[in-house]
This record gives structure tokens, sequence and C-alpha cells, in this order.
């Protein structure tokens, strides 16, 4: 007999918890392959197509585009023919709940599962340990309804066909409460939850701590809404309302005007809220700035451009060459090239050179990651920045390409605009900012000339160096970009 194998959202890495569904890639009825990939997710760090480590029929998707779902959630079933050899008759339930017990490794051989892997899940090797997920996220998960009548149990495999999840009251029995755990019956009792009324979600409708939370939430919100209902006729007797005032309380107490639309901060911007709360919150930043003279920088970027014979290769591109000062000016005030272990106590001046690049895309803000640029000269780390922007634009940047860097730099200049004050990209010590650079009066050579000015800002974390320190950091950038052969020392 068919078996049904349950694909549970895996780890994707990078301590991701949760990830977003952009795209099912097959709907339900359609046969899989081995390895073949069934749902486009979108995580807080890039776009990730999850392949599939069974091959059969797929008989329930969880979860409609844009649900939002936990590691660990179960993300569709798959229906796998009997193993080769196998009798016509159908499997005893004991060697059902034998081949239950053996884990993901077991059960993909007996389906002809593949090895290929994400983190936390695989077909080829014993299962890994899974983080444990909030109970109110996996009800979500679980609650936002298959798109089949399709099974779903705590097993990896089980046989087919099996109950179907209740989620709504179940009738009242007199006979025992399918409960094992104390801490759910404790759980119950503390809020008032009679056990006979829940329908379990568990392997033959064992009720759950998850069943539980359920009910209890799902209590309140009609304590409330009772509540509120009872309020309102109060409240419009004593103030009339008018269009001009009408104000909408959010659940947190902020207000809102009526119609305002609330943006779910999730994924990319989710992401970038919660790593830019976090550096205003730990960092103690400081910014510091000059304007420079880049008309000497811009010849010499000219004349590469135009090198003929041998001595031409690819264009060279302004934020290339202002990367490879700032790899040289690091080598010198390495300092900056650090990070803060505050649970130790300690500055962690590191042993090479990440930069990252702020780009901004139509999913929003991401800083891919150049590895070892201090090892690069300007043509192979321009090289690396245009491969690295173009996979950021189609959204197909991997979680490492989007993490581990030292530090930042940041050309806001594109937008058109002179300075800025940037905030630290947690957990680095230092991010240099770049203006536009355009024509402005300047004085040169003693008198006043039409020059292209660029004003270079650099946020630091004074916990790491003092100003000092920051002010030669960027004292020495403006001095490369006004004579850049200053660089030759370097090269």
């Amino acid at each position: 007999m068919a078996q049904v194998l349950e694909f549970k959202l895996p780890d994707l890495g990078e301590g991701l918890t949760e990830a977003e569904i952009v795209r099912w890639l097959v709907e339900v009825g359609d046969v899989v392959a081995i390895d073949q990939p069934v749902v486009e997710v979108e995580t807080a760090k890039a776009m990730v197509e999850v392949p599939c480590p069974y091959g059969g029929v797929v008989t329930a998707r969880f979860g409609e585009e844009g649900t939002e779902l936990p590691v660990g959630a179960p993300l569709l079933t798959v229906a796998v023919g009997a193993p080769e050899g196998a009798s016509g008759s159908a499997a005893s339930p004991s060697s059902s709940s034998s081949s239950s017990g053996k884990g993901s490794g077991s059960g993909a051989e007996s389906s002809g599962g593949s090895g290929n892997v994400l983190v936390g899940y695989g077909t080829g090797a014993p299962a890994a340990r899974r983080r444990r997920i909030r109970p109110d996220r996996l009800d979500r998960a679980v609650a936002g309804a298959p798109v089949s009548g399709a099974p779903v149990v705590e097993a990896q495999v089980v046989e087919a066909p099996v109950a179907e999840v209740l989620v709504a009251e179940a009738p009242v029995s007199d006979g025992p409460v399918p409960v094992v755990s104390p801490l759910v019956r404790r759980l119950a009792r503390q809020h008032d939850i009679d056990l006979r009324r829940l329908a379990g979600s568990g392997p033959d409708g064992l009720i759950l701590r998850a069943d539980v939370d359920r009910a209890i939430r799902t209590a309140e919100e009609t304590a409330t809404a009772t509540a509120r209902a009872a309020q309102a006729p109060a409240r419009s007797q004593a103030k009339p309302s008018t269009p001009s005032a009408a104000v909408a309380a959010a659940p947190n107490g902020v207000a809102a005007a009526a119609g305002a639309e609330r943006i779910p901060l999730r994924g990319v911007r989710g992401a970038v809220a919660d790593k830019l709360s976090r550096s205003r919150t730990e960092i103690p930043d400081a910014t510091c700035w000059v304007d420079a003279d880049a008309t000497e920088l811009m010849a010499v970027r000219a004349a590469m451009n135009a090198a003929t014979g041998p001595s031409a290769g690819p264009k060279v591109s302004v934020l290339a060459l202002l990367a490879r000062i700032c790899t040289a000016a690091l080598a010198r005030f390495p300092e900056l090239n650090a990070t803060v272990d505050t649970e130790a106590r300690e500055i962690v001046r590191l042993p090479g050179v990440h930069l990252g690049f702020a780009a901004q895309t139509e999913r929003g803000l991401v800083v891919p990651v150049v590895r070892d640029a201090h090892t690069r000269n300007a043509e192979s780390i321009g090289a690396e920045i245009a491969r690295l922007t173009e996979l950021a634009r189609t959204g197909k940047l991997s979680p490492a390409q989007l993490t581990g860097g030292t530090f930042t730099l940041n050309n806001y200049g594109v937008f058109g605009v002179d300075g800025s004050t940037p905030i630290i990209n947690h957990p680095e010590a230092a991010m240099l900012g770049v203006g536009r650079i355009m024509p402005k009066p300047w004085v040169h050579q003693g008198e006043l000339a039409v020059r292209q000015v660029v004003q270079l800002s650099l946020t630091f974390d004074h916990r790491v160096c003092d100003g000092g320190t920051a002010g030669g950091f960027l004292r020495y950038v403006a001095d490369c970009v006004e004579q850049p052969a200053v660089l030759l020392r370097t090269l």
C-alpha cells in the first residue's frame, strides 16, 4: 500500500526560523521526482527553491502563497508507492509503526529518497535535531488549511489513508479524554478549558498542547470581542463619531487613522528592521565626515577604462575603486575591521576583510558580501560586485552571500544625495558612506576652480576605537580619493 510522507519546512541555515511561501511550484495531484523543487520561499536572507526529498504524488499542500511558516511546520505530503517486492496485501499496523519509528533516514530508503539535503532534513542520513517551535506559530501554520483532505500527523511516515486533522470542537464524549501530557491537563484546567470539547490534532485524536493553546486564544478573542461590542453603544452615546475624528485602535494600543494600511514587517523588510533596531540599541555609534576632491580619481578611472591593447581589461567602476581604497585603509587601521563580543566584553579584531556593499533591490535593501576583499585588486573586486549585484536584482542571493561581512561600503550617492549618517550593519564596527560626485567650486592649487567633489562619512562603533583612529581612517580614504597615487604604496 502507498505510504504518505510528510515533508516539513527544513532549516534553511544561518539561524533562520521561518520563511514565507512566495510561489508553489506543484499542485495537489502532481507527480514529483526526488529533489524536484516544490515551493519557492522567501527568508530574511534570500529567495530559496525548496526541493522535496521524496518522489510520488502530492496529496496536500499546507499554506497559501504569502503564508509565513516556522521551521518544522508541514509543507506538503507525498504519497509514494509501496517498496519494491512488497506483497499486494496492506501492511500491518505494526509494520507501519515500525517504519515510522525509524526516522527520516529509513523512510527515505524505502521511498528511494535522495541524499541531497538542506540543513535540518535529509533522506540519506539520520534526522537532524529540530529546533523548538513556539506552539502559537506552529498552530498558525498547521491551521492554515491544507489544500486537500490529506492527513497531518506527528509521525514522519504513516499509512494512507489516515484521519484528517481536527481543529474544530469535538462532540462532548463521556469516555476518557485523549490526553497524555499532565502539562496539557494542567494548562487546560488553569484556563477553564473543557478537554472533552476539543478535537485533538495528534495521532488518533490525541489532544496536544497546541490544541489547548488554540482554544485559549479563541476564548480570549471571543471575550475581547464581546467586551468591545458591549462598550460600543456606550461610546457612541457618550461621544458621537464624525468622519474626521474616526480613529481605529490598534491591538498594541497605537492609534491609527481609519482606513490606514498595515504592512507586516517580515521577509527582507522585517530582517532589515530587526538588524537596524539592534544596531541602534547595542552600538554607541558616532559619525565623522569630510569633503574630498575626486577629480583625480575620476581621471584615473577614465584612463583605466580607455586603455587598449594588452593593458586593456574589464571596465572598473567607481565603487570598485572605493572598495579597494577601503581595504587599504583597513590594513592601516585594523581597529575598524572588528566586532564586539558583548558577553565576553572583548573586542574581536578580524584577520580578513569581507566587504559588504549596500544594494537596493525591488525586495528591499540587501548587503551582499565580497569575500576576502583584502586579497583582491580593484578589477577583481569590481567583477565580484557586478556578479553579486546581478544576483541581488534577480533575488537569487544565497544566505551565505548575505552574511559574514566585517565592514560595509554604502554608496548612497546613487540616490542623488550628498551626505548621510548610516546605521552600522550589526555586528560590524564601521560603515563608510559615499555621497554623489558632482561639480563644485573648490580651491585647487591656490585658485578657485570647478572640481568633482564627494562627501565621505564614516560611522563607527565608539567601543572599538576613539575619534583619532576613525578620523585617521577617513582622512586616509580621502587622501586616496584626492591622490590615487597614494595607493601605489600598497599595490
